[in-house]
């Protein structure tokens, strides 16, 4: 649902939480002799996120602002970021925050909120600023504001956009040199818990999980209002060098896990074509968005559950083998391939799992078989700019300690139970040489991985410093791990687990870039059936009480408790991940 514009939009969205709700103190601001505010409501059935940005028409204001206004409705703000907001009945004040007292002449504050409502939510028809009435003349876009860090909020990682190139012609790294695309949304909610604006301002994916994320919604807990036009209008806005999608729309989508099923049933290939991929690819290729270096994550959980979740497996299930069978995957990545690939500026990676699911030599290479053959249903291998890794999971990038060369007691780590005779024990020597056997195999050489370090850092007080002195292979393993998982197989909102390194272009040899695909904070799946109308089941990998199956050695799920759905903010995960987070904040 795309946003209802009260007055023009002027200004950027807002930014970092200063403070909640808290106790107003009045100021020694000067008066204003003229404002404009523009004011924004993304609204669901009970709720919504209000956006105000005010500016200052008059005299420079030193000592303070104070904007004011009166609701029409029954709204009540619950939480407000990048100012100080207090409510008494309908009435509201919002104050400057610590670090922003001063509005100097055609100066521009922004802030926002969330807030709940009944009925109608009405907008409010006036604002006042130091008392003020604010009644300058509006105008501007019809998008949601982009974000725009405040002077304390460090920049994203990744360097301001280059001129793009040619049309027609696409960069070898799309992350390179590039800005890239913070999702407001994600930013609202990151910036809403207690130190979140310090890593808000990096760029995370925007998830099309369903086919109503197109257009977007106002009825679901796990995708925004925002549709994808929305998301790209917000993108320019932004000047931003790229933005990323996930496309995550598969009939029978990921046939071994329930916490993750789609809204499309195992034959709905015709529909996945015609009312996802299409409508997407038109959107994309719209003229005005050819400066931006559109990136697509093609389909996680898809094509590797062919190889290790069929009939003859530990995990293996009739979903899978009737995927398997009728070529869903392969014919539906291969025709996203196809439409998204044609782009002049489109930029397909496509999911190939993690070190812990394809790193066995049985696995390893039918998976880049699999591969090849989706790419070949797309009409060519040119269509895959590259390979994404461990968006589904938590594998630490880099186990100093434990290689698959270690040797202990004259035994090898792979013999340990935790590495479980795996020919990998890390992401990044896992996607360095799965790059290689994809080459090798008919891919173009100038291929790149993407490696999610979302939820890989694996820091704080547990983090191993040096490796064990044990020479008991499990005990060596097990002390000197940096992945501090019950067991490799678990994926579901695990416990312990921190922030990986940063969004980074071209860190290592053949990767193109650390992302962060899964977005920080956003739920695996629930911990107990929760209902909802998104085709999001039940996985009990996700309930911390399970123990387990053959797929992670019958232990324990080290999941966390109290998870909402698939994709549904999940504070407790978010506040988790920013305190173990490696490199730490």
């Amino acid at each position: 649902m795309r946003p209802v514009l009260i007055r023009g939009l002027t200004a950027a969205a807002a930014v970092s939480l200063v403070s909640g709700l808290g106790v107003f103190a009045a100021t020694s601001a000067s008066a204003a002799a003229g404002c404009r505010v523009d004011y924004t409501a993304n609204s669901w059935s009970t709720g919504f996120t209000g956006n105000v940005s005010v500016t200052n028409l008059g005299d420079p204001i030193s000592g303070g602002w104070r904007l004011t206004w009166t609701f029409p409705g029954n709204q009540q703000i619950t939480q407000g970021w990048s100012a100080t907001i207090t409510q008494s009945g309908a009435n509201v004040t919002a104050t400057n925050p610590s670090w922003a007292g001063s509005l100097p002449t055609n100066g521009n504050a922004t802030f926002g909120f969330n807030a709940n409502y009944s009925g109608t939510n009405t907008s409010p028809a006036t604002f006042s600023l130091n008392g003020t009435a604010c009644t300058g003349s509006t105008g501007g876009p019809t998008t949601p504001p982009p974000s725009t860090p405040p002077p304390t909020t460090p920049p994203p990682t990744t360097p301001p956009p280059t001129t793009p190139p040619p049309a027609g012609s696409k960069v070898d790294n799309p992350y390179a040199g590039a800005r890239g695309y913070v999702n407001p949304e994600w930013k609202a909610k990151a910036d809403a818990e207690p130190g979140g604006n310090r890593i808000s301002s990096n760029p995370t994916a925007v998830w099309l999980d369903r086919i109503a994320a197109i257009e977007g919604t106002d009825d679901s807990s796990s995708n925004g209002s925002m549709g994808v036009r929305d998301h790209l209008d917000a993108a320019l806005a932004q000047n931003a060098g790229y933005i990323q999608f996930v496309i995550y729309n598969l009939p029978g989508r990921d046939c071994a896990a329930l916490a993750s099923n789609g809204e499309l049933g195992p034959n709905e290939l015709p529909r996945y074509k015609a009312e996802y991929i299409d409508p997407i690819a038109a959107i994309q290729a719209d003229a005005k968005y050819r400066s931006l270096r559109i990136i697509n994550i093609i389909e996680i959980d898809s094509l590797p559950n062919l190889i290790t979740n069929t009939s003859g497996q530990a995990g293996g299930t009739a979903t899978c083998d009737t995927m398997k069978a009728n070529g869903g995957y392969v014919q539906g990545v291969g025709y996203a391939l196809n439409k998204l690939g044609a782009l002049p500026n489109g930029y397909n990676y496509v999911d190939a799992a993690h070190h812990g699911w394809i790193g066995w030599d049985s696995n390893f290479n039918p998976t880049a078989d699999i591969m090849l053959q989706a790419a070949q249903a797309s009409g060519s291998v040119n269509n895959v700019h590259g390979f994404i890794t461990n968006t589904a999971n938590y594998s630490a990038l880099r186990e100093p300690f434990v290689q698959p060369t270690t040797q202990v007691g004259g035994q090898s780590v792979r013999q340990s139970k935790w590495v479980d005779w795996n020919q990998y024990t890390d992401e990044l020597t896992f996607a360095q040489a799965f790059r290689q056997r994809l080459v090798s195999i008919g891919f173009n050489s100038g291929i790149g991985m993407l490696i999610d370090t979302s939820r890989n850092g694996w820091g704080g007080s547990a983090r191993p410093t040096a490796a064990s002195s044990s020479t008991v292979i499990d005990t060596f393993v097990n002390e000197s791990r940096i992945d501090r998982r019950i067991h490799a197989g678990n994926w579901c909102n695990q416990s312990g687990a921190g922030l990986g390194e940063r969004p980074t272009a071209a860190p290592a040899s053949g990767i193109d870039a650390y992302v962060w695909v899964k977005p920080p904070g956003e739920s695996d799946g629930s911990s107990t059936l929760i209902p909802n109308d998104e085709g999001k089941g039940f996985d009990r990998m996700c309930d911390p009480t399970y123990t387990g199956n053959a797929r992670n050695g019958n232990s324990l799920s080290g999941a966390l408790p109290n998870a909402p759905i698939s994709g549904a903010w999940f504070s407790a995960q978010f506040r988790e991940l920013m305190a173990n987070a490696y490199p730490a904040l």
